[in-house]
């Protein structure tokens, strides 16, 4: 019982130590609370040489829009209202009338572009190509090359697939593109219409667990009491945890705009606040979109037709006599589940217990930044009469990832993970994929 009671100890301290690392990379990074407001960050890592004999022969991917804009406009205006109120009683504090500048300004950047690609994000989806092109150039260098790039019918969608197709045929004017953003693809680009995966979020469990987690970890009065000086007004304001939620989101987005050089609202807030208001964050797309044990673990399903998209594809493009690209271009609500339902890198994980998130990490910051892709690099034997079977690699933000089965030749599922680049028998991927393709909410 003593050794059982030690080996529990032991775990506990184990995962407060990962779980406080993320508060640990707040502190030195603000930025990276930021969550689905992250922008792009660069890859650091170095890709593994492929087996002797392979080469890169077909390119799959799906990717998010890059850096935009705040969507609502009450999410410029709420905040300003309120903090212009205090300020016509008097009763904003030096910090107040910061946030309530920042916001005025932050709005007036904003303003007719909600939802909007800046110029941030288009620059991410140049280099984000220009990568891909010096990584794989036998695909993306190759004269007889083609691409079908895909998009939602939504602007920054398109204009994120426009500036990453440029820019590819920058490096290589003799690629053959064709671009196309319809409704017709919307039941595997961007599905919305599972109406169980629907009603699955909006049950009472779902928002139990959440508003449970919120209630015994945020407070936003000590915020309140930085930004107004009247200690009665900063106790009984009723808009409290919106206002700080408002001011958390423009301290967030700001830095994917060309305001973020000069505006910094993180400087309202202390370390742990931006911590918690981020696993508030952590939590609430876990719940909604990951594989929570709440929902019974089905959210992710909804991208069971993408995956069915990617599989279909591959089949078709791997018969070409040339090297092809298949580009699609979406959200960030569609990459989250993916990842998820086909377990990349773990984040499949399952379970009913949202403050073990961070231990197992579940980091959504490392998942869905602004402009986040997965990449499936296929690889054909060069000897074409090899009875070698096609290689897949994927890519989860430029960096390689695992998927939950054995690695090629023959590696177990934890060695995969323990060298972190494996390589994958498409036969043995393709199965896999199908599987989760199949799976019914």
């Amino acid at each position: 019982m003593r050794h059982l009671f030690f080996l529990l100890s032991l775990l506990l301290t184990v995962n407060a130590a990962i779980a406080q690392s993320f508060r640990d990379a707040i502190a030195a990074n603000p930025l990276v609370s930021a969550s689905n407001y992250l922008a792009y960050p660069s890859p650091k890592g170095t890709l593994t040489p492929a087996p002797k004999g392979y080469v890169p022969f077909y390119f799959s991917h799906y990717g998010r829009h890059g850096s935009r804009y705040l969507i609502n406009p009450k999410q410029y205006s709420r905040p300003i209202s309120i903090l212009a109120h205090a300020d016509s009683l008097g009763i904003l504090t030096a910090d107040g009338r910061y946030a309530l500048d920042a916001a005025r300004q932050m709005a007036a950047e904003a303003k007719d572009r909600y939802g909007e690609l800046t110029r941030l994000g288009a620059v991410q989806h140049q280099m984000i190509a220009r990568r891909m092109s010096e990584r794989f150039p036998e695909i993306f260098r190759d004269t007889a090359a083609t691409i079908d790039a895909r998009s939602t019918d939504v602007i920054r969608c398109i204009l994120s697939m426009e500036n990453e197709m440029q820019e590819l045929v920058r490096h290589n004017p003799s690629l053959k593109i064709t671009c196309d953003a319809s409704q017709h693809d919307m039941y595997y680009m961007n599905n919305h219409k599972d109406t169980l995966v629907a009603r699955l979020r909006r049950e009472p469990a779902v928002r139990q667990v959440y508003d449970g987690w919120v209630k015994g970890h945020v407070d936003n009065r000590p915020l309140m009491h930085r930004l107004f000086s009247s200690s009665e007004y900063a106790d009984t304001i009723s808009q409290c945890d919106q206002l700080a939620a408002d001011i958390f989101h423009l301290a967030t987005i700001a830095q994917n705009s060309d305001i973020g050089a000069t505006t910094n609202l993180y400087r309202l807030f202390t370390t742990d606040e931006l911590y918690h208001l981020w696993q508030q964050t952590n939590i609430w797309w876990y719940l909604n979109y990951g594989a929570s044990a709440v929902s019974h673990g089905l959210m992710p399903t909804a991208q069971r037709f993408l995956v069915r998209d990617i599989v279909e594809k591959a089949d078709s493009c791997l018969q070409l006599p040339h090297r092809s690209a298949t580009m699609r271009f979406g959200h960030e609500s569609v990459v989250l589940p993916l990842v998820c339902l086909l377990n990349v890198d773990g984040y499949g994980l399952e379970t009913s217990n949202v403050d073990s998130l961070e231990a197992y990490g579940w980091i959504n910051s490392h998942i869905y930044p602004m402009g986040c892709n997965l990449q499936f690099v296929f690889y054909k034997p060069m000897d074409a009469k090899s009875n070698k079977p096609v290689l897949v690699k994927a890519l989860l933000n430029e960096e390689e990832a695992t998927l939950p089965i054995p690695g090629y030749p023959t590696p177990s599922v934890e060695e995969c993970r323990k060298k972190g680049a494996p390589y994958y028998a498409w036969p043995d991927v393709r199965r896999y994929l199908l599987g989760k393709a199949s799976i019914r909410p």
